[in-house]
């Protein structure tokens, strides 16, 4: 039992600490308010800001992520930027063709499937109802293995309907919505530029993406020899997506293919690439710099917030400190020890301060949901945030409270009696 007493001390302590804080709260209603505005602005604004950008990043990655787990782009244009970026280099560069996909089939051992696409505009249309300058996808086979998504109606395309001209599509979840307004798209007909094609599936809501142009939401999907009867392949910004085997890295497979299209295209040892070999993770190294460079700016101009909430906790530590100054006197001539005083004030602190947080918090938490349906762009409050916050409120109340505890629990006994509030 002796080596519990410690225990039971410390226990009694911080739960008579917990009443005496709690009855000064109550007591003093408009000055908790006051201390619970500065330190819930304070956790708001850090909070939230942790908060969009901790939800921009994972949109961002999910984004990148359904572009295709271990794949190359075989395109034009190089990606990056971060320097001066020398377009004169590549204004001349062919743009890839049904040949180089061929090719690449043929002779690649590292490669699982490989995907030829083109993207162009076209006003769809249904009856009355149309959609100027929506985005059409021709594709060729294997775009299924490498492009992640869900078919909510209907089915996407098979083997021979991909690879032959027949006019079918598989429309964006917006689509359907805007251009046939509840009615059943499946087996309708509909007009991409004049050109009549049957809808036989319809992908799965996905979302807006943070990147712009990877949701297929606002998307028409046609086979690629449908898209050729459209448009020029050569002037709609080609690309070949190559997937990697599950045993390949990505590293490997862009040497098999850098050899095997500069094979294809009769380039000399010393000639430059006329090609470029693009992959996610290009993007994603760049994207940890940037999001770790926009979370320090965030968080620098939020931690003034807490500042100011911090200042206000202690200027309300010390008005109180002077109003129970004869009851601290009454405590220590009874015998209360300096560190009682000192935990009694620093709980007072701590509870406003997590009290003031956890309010902040709440807020955040409503403001995430007004977002997530107001603008469909998902954002949530992370338990890491939540944890967090707490953690940033109760650290600002210790610190504002210290030094006004600290000054409570050194006061004279006999002059803190005779001291008039």
């Amino acid at each position: 039992m002796k080596a519990f007493r410690p225990l039971i001390i410390l226990f009694k302590l911080a739960h008579e600490s917990m009443q005496f804080a709690y009855q000064s709260i109550v007591a003093n209603k408009l000055r908790t308010f006051l201390s619970l505005f500065g330190i819930t602005i304070g956790i708001f604004a850090i909070i939230s800001v942790f908060t969009m950008v901790d939800s921009l990043e994972k949109n961002v990655r999910d984004s990148l992520q359904a572009l295709g787990k271990n794949v190359v782009y075989v395109q034009k244009w190089p990606w990056g930027g971060n320097q001066e970026y020398p377009w004169w280099k590549y204004l001349n560069r062919p743009e890839p063709t049904i040949s180089d996909l061929n090719e690449i089939r043929r002779k690649s051992l590292l490669t699982e499937s490989a995907c030829f696409n083109v993207a162009f505009n076209k006003q769809v249309k249904w009856e009355s109802n149309n959609i100027p300058g929506t985005t059409i996808y021709g594709v060729s086979k294997d775009f299924d293995k490498i492009r992640s998504f869900e078919i909510e109606k209907g089915r996407f395309f098979n083997l021979f309907e991909i690879t032959s001209s027949r006019p079918i599509a598989v429309i964006g979840s917006e689509i359907a919505k805007e251009l046939f307004q509840g009615a059943n798209p499946i087996g309708k007909m509909l007009k991409i530029g004049g050109q009549k094609v049957n809808v036989i599936g319809v992908f799965a809501k996905e979302g807006k993406s943070a990147i712009g142009e990877n949701s297929l939401d606002n998307m028409v999907l046609i086979p690629l020899n449908l898209a050729r009867t459209m448009v020029d392949l050569r002037r709609s910004g080609p690309w070949i997506m190559v997937k990697a085997k599950e045993n390949a890295s990505v590293a490997d497979l862009k040497d098999e293919l850098r050899g095997i299209l500069r094979a294809h295209h009769k380039l000399k040892p010393l000639d430059d690439d006329d090609f470029a070999l693009n992959q996610i993770d290009m993007l994603k190294s760049s994207l940890d710099s940037i999001f770790g460079s926009i979370n320090f700016a965030g968080g620098f101009i939020a931690f003034f917030s807490i500042i100011v909430g911090g200042f206000g906790i202690a200027n309300i530590m010390f008005v109180s400190v002077k109003e129970r100054t004869s009851q601290i006197g009454v405590q220590k001539a009874l015998g209360a020890k300096r560190y009682f005083i000192l935990i009694q004030f620093l709980y007072e602190a701590v509870l406003l301060a997590v009290i003031g947080g956890a309010i902040g918090l709440i807020l955040i938490f409503i403001g995430t949901q007004i977002v997530t349906h107001g603008l469909d762009f998902k954002v949530s409050l992370t338990i890491s945030n939540i944890l967090r916050g707490l953690f940033i409120s109760a650290t600002i109340g210790v610190v504002s409270g210290f030094f006004p505890a600290w000054v409570a629990s050194r006061l004279s006994p006999v002059e803190a009696i005779n001291t008039k509030a």
